[in-house]
């Protein structure tokens, strides 16, 4: 059973690992908290970025050698494979550590059975420490990385009538400064951000992440995704700016469903060989309702504005096929399970996950065509690897491979 002093210690940890939000995909985020022979704080560490130091690594370097006999508490299964880092699981042998308190295993068989080697090694190992709250914090990589695809979150911006767009279908300020800023938030911890090709011929977005603290580019952009069946992408859309990798993905490159229509779960399948792992699905109302038509949505990120139309653009549409089958047609309710109601400036923002009717799952539906952690979107890449704990280390470009790989 874990002491008062490692359970604070995992508490801390959980909350160091949601500073690596947005910048460690394919890899998890990831905190630890070393603890000495007498269970005081002596080192603690994040993984701050793909193909930098593991958060062990960080942690073991801010110790020195008052790690010898100690604790390493860390969220998540230390790895146990050989890619441009070594183990983090020999580098605790290798310090002396003689226990290890683990909040989640891994799930990913390349870089799991950490804790079979520590015990080998003659290391005491505790799982399940707070498992539940530093799970909830890695939600997306865990989910992806189980499934073998990403972890999608449908944010969704309307009135409190349902609409996305007035009546000559402007979209533009329906929600507040405060949740548009919020929404930069949430693009900088996704790795894509899925639109389809009837936002691009409506809104012409850029889908770029912002500072929030003063608008600037941010130094990470997510990649855009264009769910884009016949190429309709135009040349000068702003996705295609340059200013953030960007995907067209077409049917003839993707692949399609019987209705010759982009199969959404080849498209998501293709994400994740890219090293997408969380996604955030923001466009379209034919787009989101195949989405959730398809069971695709994990959660659901909604903001809603204190305004009525009356008229315009819904927040879901489809439409039915000759023979019958629904593109983004919802046959039944989908119910939502509240996990967070709160305001964001004079905007109600909610976080549901669907729970989606039981019934036997379609081939490949298919559509034509992000508990909150801490916040630190206004925090960059650059100034969160430069604190005390990762002073000196440097920023390289991220990596594709999964957590063990790197």
């Amino acid at each position: 059973m874990a002491s008062r002093a490692e359970d604070e210690a995992m508490r801390h940890a959980i909350a160091l690992a949601a500073f690596g939000l947005g910048t460690t995909s394919p890899n998890p985020v990831m905190g630890c908290v070393i603890l000495d022979s007498q269970e005081r704080v002596v080192g603690e560490g994040f993984h701050a970025y793909a193909g930098g130091p593991h958060a062990e690594i960080v942690a073991l370097a801010h110790a020195g050698e008052r790690a010898k006999n100690g604790t390493a508490v860390v969220t998540l299964e230390s790895c146990d494979s050989v890619g441009r880092t070594g183990p983090c699981t020999r580098a605790l042998i290798q310090a002396g550590i003689r226990r290890v308190v683990i909040a989640v295993s891994d799930p990913n068989p390349l870089a799991g059975h950490g804790a079979t080697t520590l015990r080998a090694a003659g290391i005491e190992v505790e799982q399940g420490v707070r498992e539940e709250e530093a799970a909830a914090g890695n939600v997306a990589w865990l989910t992806a990385v189980r499934r073998g695809w990403p972890y999608v979150t449908w944010r969704v911006a309307s009135t409190l009538d349902g609409r996305t767009a007035a009546v000559d279908n402007s979209s533009e300020w329906i929600t507040s400064e405060a949740a548009r800023i919020d929404v930069h938030q949430l693009r900088g911890e996704a790795d894509a951000i899925i639109i389809g090709v009837g936002t691009v011929l409506a809104d012409n977005p850029r889908l770029t992440v912002r500072n929030v603290r003063d608008g600037s580019l941010a130094i990470r952009q997510s990649l855009r995704v264009v769910v884009d069946g016949d190429g309709e992408t135009p040349d000068d859309a702003r996705v295609r700016d340059g200013l953030a990798e960007t995907w067209i993905a077409t049917a003839a490159e993707v692949g399609t469903g019987p209705d010759g229509l982009v199969d959404l779960r080849a498209l998501l399948r293709g994400l994740y060989q890219r090293g997408v792992r969380a996604a955030l699905l923001e466009g379209g109302p034919t787009l989101a309702a195949g989405f959730l038509s398809a069971g695709l949505v994990d959660r659901v990120i909604g903001y809603m504005a204190p305004k009525l139309l009356g008229a315009g653009r819904p927040s879901l549409s489809g439409k039915e096929l000759s023979n019958g089958v629904g593109v983004g047609i919802l046959r039944e309710p989908i119910d939502l399970e509240f996990t967070e109601i709160t305001l964001v400036g004079p905007d109600i923002r909610y976080t549901a996950v669907p729970r989606y009717p039981a019934r036997k799952p379609e081939p490949s539906l298919t559509a034509q065509l992000t508990p909150r952690v801490p916040k630190k979107a206004d925090i960059s890449a650059e100034e969160r690897a430069s604190s005390d704990i990762m002073r000196g280390v440097p920023i390289r470009s991220g990596s594709t491979k999964e957590k063990g790989e790197d």
